[in-house]
């Protein structure tokens, strides 16, 4: 699962990452939570990759009443290919989410511990993502985007059993091209990371607070010394 993020690198860095001809100005985030506007990289119909913001928590188009509809942050990869709610992004709205790390909890609540999940030589990465934009009827429409998810690997595993779907700079290009690479191919790339990528960061609890979003948010957990 990822309920929340982080994307605190500049927007020059994000730019020669993905590669798109866009050059927004974007503030540093540490700690996007669902239903904000996220950072998103697609193709246009040439084929050249776009940068937008998108809402996060795919709305399918045959949703009538969103408020109805549970807000779809993460789509399963093994179910991508059949459930009706990502079957046709899957196929024709496929996406890169510009990220440095994610977050995990572990524990009762009440008393939850936050872990940040980031690269072990600090980089950027991307996840893999699905879009649909969805009109409300009345000639409003909005984008919304859901990461993709599968098994956790051996590092992530010991905070929770399903990490975000790392796409390697390498597939970008198939990911992205949906004329040239169909579902099924596609799905071949949604595996977990390499073991070693990430590793996992005790913070202070104060990052548990989805409205706080400062520098500084992402403090280690000072231990303390026995």
């Amino acid at each position: 699962m990822c309920s929340r993020y982080s994307l605190p690198s500049p927007p020059e860095a994000v730019r020669a990452y993905f590669g798109y001809a866009d050059a927004p100005n974007f503030p540093a985030r540490y700690n996007i939570a669902p239903t904000q506007p996220i950072p998103v990289v697609a193709v246009d119909r040439e084929g050249a990759r776009r940068f937008r913001l998108m809402r996060w928590g795919l709305l399918p188009s045959f949703v009538k009443d969103p408020k109805k509809f549970p807000t779809l942050i993460n789509a399963r990869s093994e179910e991508v290919l059949e459930k009706p709610s990502f079957r046709n992004a899957m196929r024709w709205r496929r996406c890169l989410i510009p990220a440095d790390g994610f977050y995990e909890w572990i524990g009762p609540k009440g008393k939850r511990r936050p872990f940040l999940l980031r690269p072990r030589t600090p980089k950027l990465i991307a996840f893999a993502g699905l879009y649909e934009r969805w009109r409300d009827g009345q000639g409003g429409e909005i984008d919304t985007v859901a990461i993709l998810t599968c098994p956790s690997n051996a590092t992530v595993s010991v905070l929770h059993d399903r990490m975000p779907v790392v796409l390697a700079p390498e597939d970008f290009a198939s990911w992205l091209d949906v004329k040239g690479t169909d579902s099924a191919a596609a799905a071949q790339l949604l595996r977990p990371a390499p073991e070693d990528l990430f590793e996992p960061i005790e913070l202070n609890p104060k990052i548990n607070d989805s409205k706080r979003d400062e520098p500084g948010i992402q403090e280690p957990l000072q231990k303390e010394l026995l």
